[in-house]
């Protein structure tokens, strides 16, 4: 099931998406309003609405997201990275959280900012110190993310704070792909363009540590709760962003996600 977020006369609810549709349009798809959360049990109201007449919110506002940096080894080895002896995980701010069709700000400290496509975990419930055998269990679904950073600024920063937790550097949708279990969540292709452009495209079996430990690493510390996210890296070929540009991240069995680069008010 492919659950969205959206709002319509001013109403924000869930839908579970129905239809087909071209890569990137919405023509044809219907949204059946759900009754409830989806974290919950929930029903289908039978009450339906076309796609292209609501706007898409991020699927999710997450509490927290956690990203994991450095888990493709080409993508370590283009920025001059070696491979880390533990998964390197890093906090962006529910405040970075920006939707489909929404604008990524370009931030007035940065120079060099850079698109990251990455399939995103979206968690579907409270757990804490998870037990490998158990992930499963704790994953909603799966949406893409786009890890916006500040390049120049992570460089010269010791920690990531600022490069990759400015507000709008965090972009997911369209929606949460329920039906994706973790033996094929190991084996999808994503891919980044920037004014149709291909500029990354990878497999998530490329991970150098795949969902399961990054769930098993990251729940031992903290709490994980409904709606949390965990980023699980980037595929070689990163690159710059400028003022104008539409950057799109689409990943095999979920959809794209599209957003335009705009100047900072």
């Amino acid at each position: 099931m492919r659950i969205a977020r959206f709002s319509i006369d001013g109403n924000v609810a869930f839908g579970a998406v129905e239809g087909e549709a071209p890569p990137g349009s919405t023509e044809g798809l219907v949204l059946d309003i759900i009754k409830g959360i989806p974290f919950a049990d929930f029903e289908l109201s039978g009450t339906k609405v076309p796609l292209n007449k609501v706007r898409l919110l991020p699927p999710v506002l997450p509490n927290k997201i956690v990203g994991i940096g450095r888990n493709y080894a080409e993508h370590a080895a283009e920025l001059g990275n070696e491979i880390p002896d533990t998964p390197v995980a890093f906090f962006k701010p529910s405040t970075s959280v920006t939707g489909p069709g929404d604008p990524i700000e370009y931030p007035s400290f940065s120079q060099e900012v850079h698109y990251e496509a990455e399939l995103a975990v979206v968690i579907g419930r409270m757990c804490r110190e998870v037990p490998r055998e158990r992930v499963a269990d704790v994953i909603l679904g799966y949406t893409c993310a786009n890890d916006v950073t500040a390049r120049d600024v992570q460089k010269r920063e010791n920690q990531w704070a600022r490069a990759k937790g400015f507000d709008t550097s965090c972009p997911l949708g369209p929606w949460v792909e329920t039906g994706i279990d973790l033996a094929r969540a190991a084996d999808l292709t994503l891919q980044c363009t920037v004014n149709g452009e291909q500029r990354q495209l990878g497999r998530t079996s490329d991970m150098i540590r795949p969902i399961e430990d990054l769930i098993v690493h990251i729940s031992e510390a903290m709490t994980l709760l409904p709606g949390d996210v965990v980023l699980t890296g980037t595929p070689a070929g990163v690159g710059p962003l400028n003022v104008g540009d539409e950057v799109a991240v689409t990943i095999e069995g979920i959809g794209t996600l599209t957003n335009k680069v705009i100047k900072r008010g």
